[in-house]
């Protein structure tokens, strides 16, 4: 039996989402350069007609007042809009990402913040009223970021075979509420909807079904959300013990009877510890594991035809999630493949999105390798995943000949997009970003932007509109 108490989350989540300034100039910094990120992410997508051939309106429309899809010409209304672009910013996998007893990634949320900012924006210029700032936009983002991350402490959906995109569907819904100018009662009636339409199935994530889904599912997620938020706002009703209530609500059905619970207030707390994806797309729980294989990349590159074995040392939740063996059916299967992951690094020294693509994946030596591949769990890696102080992500990869020698085993405790490595990272972050909008914008483009988020004041200032007709194609 669920625990009433339980339903005082929807009352947090709505105070928070209608709390004044939140975050101090670290976490506005960081977030920052998630938005920065998550648009890089969203223009390389492009460059995928599995991904662009899922854009655009559902049927053929014209839209008043709507939202601009960035590096599209794309003018639709905000859910639309929203499934979009979270669909661009999540399809390969590259964008930032969180970790603890569920994971996930906050910035799915972008696809509905900014799209209904825009939105906001553009019917405020009509009416003769202000547009949103992108200060806004940073404010919200380190909202949903916090509501998804705390959720995310206790509570995991993945061991009850649910989705985590429910997160991100709860949080999106919270935060455009109140941009849109809901009060505390309409927020929580969304949010209340948003859990009332449970969870997802995440078979899509998983053998015998991996497949495309996975990378739409935030922009569903995202997209839902604002639509409950324009739901709310009309006034429609909410469930208050949505998730307490006996045999019917969300603790009985889907989580079976365990309370939903938060860890600690809502602040700042995940914005500060977010974790990029800076040097190459690939599931998170894997990107040490990368890491140690590009660094045997020149030691072994000629000797790939007489590896006898590789053994991969990690922790529980990469055996759980991307421990595969057997056929890869698609790009989506291999990027969540440990074994694939590694051994692309091994032979290739470098993983780019394309290295998941069909082309690539047909080089026998790959499926070779994998089978010689060996994962182990190391326990002290799985406790350090889970303290609040480490949250390592750690992984070890050693290659055995034919002969009976052998390398080095090399270990990586925290990736490259880690806390504990960030300054590391930055400016390889912004050499992502770079790379990534020059496959989508022209020159004048690209250097206006990279001006604009080069000055943190500037940018703060800007209106959303102005900012988002930037990066119209």
């Amino acid at each position: 039996m669920a625990h009433k108490g339980s339903d005082m989350i929807l009352e947090e989540i709505s105070d928070y989402a209608l709390a004044g300034n939140v975050g101090d100039n670290e976490s506005i910094a960081i977030a920052k350069d998630v938005l920065m990120d998550s648009l890089g992410c969203a223009m390389l997508s492009l460059n995928f007609p599995a991904c662009s051939k899922l854009l655009g309106p559902v049927a053929p429309a014209s839209v008043e007042i709507g939202s601009r899809v960035p590096g599209t010409s794309y003018y639709l209304d905000p859910v639309q809009g929203a499934f979009n672009f979270g669909t661009m910013i999540r399809w390969l996998d590259y964008n930032d990402c969180w970790l603890a007893k569920e994971w996930g990634h906050p910035s799915d949320n972008l696809g509905g913040i900014l799209m209904v900012a825009d939105f906001i924006s553009r019917r405020n210029v009509k009416e003769g009223e202000p547009p949103l700032t992108i200060y806004d936009v940073l404010q919200a983002m380190i909202k949903t970021h916090e509501i998804q991350g705390v959720l995310a402490l206790d509570n995991s959906l993945n061991r009850e075979s649910i989705d985590h995109v429910l997160f991100v569907k709860v949080a999106t819904t919270a935060v455009v509420t109140a941009l849109l100018g809901g009060n505390k009662g309409q927020i929580k009636n969304a949010v209340s909807n948003a859990w009332a339409d449970g969870g997802t199935l995440r078979t899509y994530r998983h053998f015998p079904n991996t497949g495309s889904r996975k990378s739409w599912a935030a922009g569903d997620a995202t997209s839902r959300g604002v639509w409950h938020a324009l739901m709310a706002i009309r006034d429609e009703m909410g469930y208050p013990t949505i998730l307490s209530t006996d045999i019917w609500g969300f603790e009985d059905v889907i989580m079976d009877g365990k309370s939903m619970t938060l860890q600690q207030p809502f602040c700042d707390y995940v914005m500060k510890h977010i974790l990029f994806k800076v040097s190459f797309p690939a599931e998170f729980h894997a990107q040490t594991a990368a890491e140690c294989a590009f660094e045997l990349h020149e030691e072994v590159k000629e000797k790939l035809d007489k590896i006898d074995k590789i053994v991969i040392n990690t922790h529980e939740s990469a055996i759980r999630i991307i421990d595969k063996k057997g056929p890869l059916q698609n790009p989506a299967d291999r990027d969540h493949c440990l074994q694939y992951i590694t051994v692309v690094g091994l032979i290739y020294g470098e993983i780019t999105a394309e290295h998941y693509e069909d082309e690539i994946a047909k080089n026998p030596l790959i499926d070779e390798l994998r089978q010689k591949t060996v994962v182990l769990e190391d326990e002290k890696y799985s406790r350090e995943y889970l303290e609040a102080d480490k949250r390592s992500i750690a992984n070890a990869v050693q290659i055995y000949f034919t002969d009976g020698t052998s390398t080095e085993k090399v270990e990586k405790q925290y990736p490259i997009g880690h806390q504990f490595r960030r300054e590391e990272a930055k400016p390889l972050l912004w050499e992502k970003f770079a790379n990534n909008i020059a496959t989508q914008l022209n020159v004048a483009q690209q250097e206006r932007i990279k001006k604009l988020f080069e000055n943190d004041q500037k940018l703060m200032a800007v209106h959303v509109n102005d900012f988002v007709d930037l990066w119209r194609v």
